[in-house]
């Protein structure tokens, strides 16, 4: 609670944004299937508890703060199954910017947008992008929670590290760790491809494709769950924890990402017209 914006009255928080680094760390989830066994909200409660773990671990000076989850986000792919709550993308670039804006306003240096959900890596990234450029004076990194801490895929056997996209083993014994009791007694496997793709092509990847669960899955599963236990959850969930604390640690004691410049000089007023 001690790094919770919202249980901060305000001159607190204009205390802590006017700290040298000052950051803030938003969560964001998506509101979509994850197959028979895993609950609508799985994406936003990776990102909030992974967070929450990770803001624990940090050093109690450091300079971060956190919003609470944003638990809709932009899941297109999976509107064939019910459940699924899809914001259309320029809702969620308006809600990235207008937040953004209005913590530049406060005074805050960075902001840290930690998504939980695959389908919205783009979106955030071109999001973030935009917010900079009408806010230069505010950092945006738009993070991947399954990206960036090291021995996270290496835990993760193949074919399901590169194919397992959704509602896998990974995904499922991660809730098996953090939430048992959120956790259906299916384990299934779904999802893999008739026939592979032309040579060079895949799902995702260097060349991807826009895909819809429905074309792969009868039950919204893409991968193998199979597998699943709350002993790899438990792993995965330390080398997530561990990885991240590891990675805003840098970052909190760091100048990084770059500050504004000023852009190319503009001419004199006093040289002499070409």
């Amino acid at each position: 609670m001690k790094r919770s914006l919202a249980h901060m009255a305000w001159p607190d928080v204009q205390g802590a944004a006017r700290r040298e680094g000052s950051t803030v760390l938003w969560p964001l989830g998506a509101f979509e299937q994850h197959g028979p066994h895993l609950p609508l909200g799985t994406d936003g409660l990776f990102a909030e508890r992974i967070a929450s773990a990770v803001l624990e671990r940090l050093e109690p000076q450091l300079p971060i703060w956190r919003l609470p989850l944003c638990p809709f986000g932009f899941s297109p792919e999976h509107q064939a199954f019910p459940g699924t709550v899809s914001l259309p993308a320029e809702l969620l670039i308006a809600l990235v910017l207008q937040v953004g804006a209005d913590l530049a306003r406060t005074g805050f240096e960075r902001l840290v947008l930690f998504n939980g959900h695959g389908g919205q890596i783009g979106l955030l990234q071109a999001a973030a992008r935009q917010l900079r450029a009408l806010h230069p004076e505010l950092a945006v990194l738009p993070c991947f929670l399954w990206s960036g801490p090291e021995g996270v895929s290496a835990q993760l056997p193949e074919p399901e590290r590169s194919e397992g996209l959704h509602a896998g083993l990974a995904e499922t014994s991660l809730m098996l760790h953090l939430d048992p009791k959120h956790v259906g007694p299916d384990r299934p496997r779904d999802g893999q491809l008739s026939s592979p793709p032309p040579p060079g092509w895949s799902l995702e990847g260097p060349v991807p494709e826009a895909w819809l669960t429905g074309d792969l899955s009868n039950s919204g599963v893409v991968g193998d769950a199979s597998g699943a236990s709350q002993a790899l959850g438990a792993s995965l969930n330390e080398a997530l924890v561990e990885g991240w604390s590891r990675l805003l640690t840098n970052l909190l004691t760091s100048t990084w990402p770059p500050r504004p410049s000023g852009g190319p000089s503009a001419p004199s007023a006093e040289a002499p017209a070409p």
